[in-house]
């Protein structure tokens, strides 16, 4: 790809932002339409290039989609006929594992490749699997592609052996219609669960527990239509109030729910920045003369510290006085930004899943790639943060969960563009 954001750091973010829907959250319930028995409306569903796959996946199996305003999209999947996910779109996301589930749910069959997105180490999808033996499923695998069948899925009780995300939202996708009564054990309780659920029972499933470590759902034989609109997003207002701490700005961050970002604003006031709540908004500020301080960091599924904003913290414990310790086991291959933000300057050891961050004060423009996701993220900050230009390649990893990021630094006062260029070796160009 040759598109690049170019950033030219040293302005602090002032202003006010409205954070866009959960990507989380709406690549789940994008592909929950499936189980749908008539067309729904959803809003508030992020621009982002997972739920662009997600619905070219939705539409060559058949779907009638269509954009009906900024952010507010219509589903008919009444049409979708086979249970199956093209491969080559499945390969390019994480969460196409969710058509799985939905697939499993309606046509008690599904043949759906094992999914793609960032390379954060080895994410196998045998507790998802187990799920939907304990319903009556059976399952194998053949040129890449996971074939799930069963005659019914009748409801069973499922044990989680470590919390997952992805495989308590499969589980909850294939017990909403099945026969009688499940029970999923050591559930995880994201948000974005919670919002899921949500939706199913809007439309008639009964889940209860969501946000708990049991969740219990009873299958139900149809789901009507509904007009449904998805959270605000967790990790991109977390991101925003980073953001605003590393450039020492105001920033008042709103359309976000502020109990599910506690995790966040307790380490931004423990580092030294200020957070105030608000109903629907935090405020993330920083006083003149203020001096960073260290902290520790462990990541822990919700309501711990995501793994998700691990990385933009770290980039802003570089700025910090002290040594800093960051752990993170949930992905193996998280820290790989790390080579990254030294280029800039930043004093970082990798010890297996710790991080030791000895703070250096200042980060120095460089041209860097974002390696995934989150970590695409924290090479923004850094790069707003730093002295000088910062060119970040590889951006298609962050414009997978972060709806117009250049269009929304650059409202605060950020010196952030995307710019194409001809030449894809960053360090030729900038000589």
């Amino acid at each position: 790809m040759m598109d690049k954001y170019v950033i030219r750091g040293g302005n602090p973010l002032n202003g006010e932002i409205v954070i866009s829907g959960a990507k989380n959250a709406a690549v789940a319930i994008v592909a929950a339409t499936i189980l749908c028995d008539e067309p729904c409306v959803l809003e508030n569903v992020p621009e982002i290039s997972d739920i662009s796959i997600c619905l070219k996946i939705l539409r060559e199996m058949g779907a009638k989609i269509n954009v009906l305003s900024k952010n507010v999209i219509s589903f008919d999947t009444t049409a979708i006929k086979h249970p199956t996910v093209p491969y080559e779109l499945a390969r390019s996301m994480r969460a196409s594992s969710y058509f799985l589930g939905t697939l499993l749910g309606r046509f008690h069959e599904a043949y759906v490749p094992m999914p793609g997105g960032c390379d954060l180490g080895d994410r196998p999808i045998d507790q998802h699997l187990k799920a939907f033996r304990c319903l009556g499923a059976e399952d194998d695998m053949h040129a890449g592609t996971v074939h799930v069948k069963c005659d019914n899925l009748y409801g069973g009780n499922i044990y989680f052996d470590f919390i997952t995300v992805g495989a308590t939202i499969n589980a909850i996708f294939a017990a909403v219609k099945a026969k009688g009564l499940t029970v999923i054990e050591n559930a995880a309780k994201e948000p974005h669960i919670v919002d899921l659920a949500n939706f199913l029972n809007s439309m008639g499933a009964d889940i209860r527990g969501a946000g708990t470590d049991v969740i219990k759902v009873r299958g139900v034989d149809y789901l009507k239509g509904i007009t449904y609109a998805i959270i605000p997003d967790q990790i991109e207002a977390g991101t925003y109030m980073v953001m605003a701490a590393a450039t020492r700005g105001d920033v008042m961050i709103k359309n976000v729910i502020p109990k599910h970002l506690e995790s966040i604003s307790a380490k931004l006031r423990k580092i030294g920045a200020k957070v105030e709540e608000f109903d629907e908004s935090v405020r993330v500020y920083v006083e003149p003369n203020t001096k960073f301080v260290k902290t520790s960091v462990r990541t822990m599924p919700h309501p711990g510290f995501p793994t998700d904003m691990q990385p933009q913290l770290s980039t802003l414990l570089t700025l910090a006085e002290g040594t800093s310790i960051v752990t993170d086991d949930i992905f193996e291959n998280r820290f790989r930004y790390v080579a990254e933000l030294r280029r800039m300057g930043a004093d970082i050891l990798v010890d297996g899943k710790v991080a030791i961050i000895q703070g250096v004060g200042h980060l120095a423009g460089a041209p860097v790639k974002a390696t995934d996701l989150r970590a695409g993220a924290a090479m923004v900050i850094a790069g707003l943060a730093a002295d000088g230009e910062t060119i970040i390649d590889d951006i298609h990893h962050i414009e997978r969960g972060y709806e117009n990021i250049d269009a929304k630094v650059r409202a605060l006062g950020g010196d952030m563009v995307r710019r194409y260029y001809p030449d894809s070796n960053v360090q030729a160009i900038t000589g």
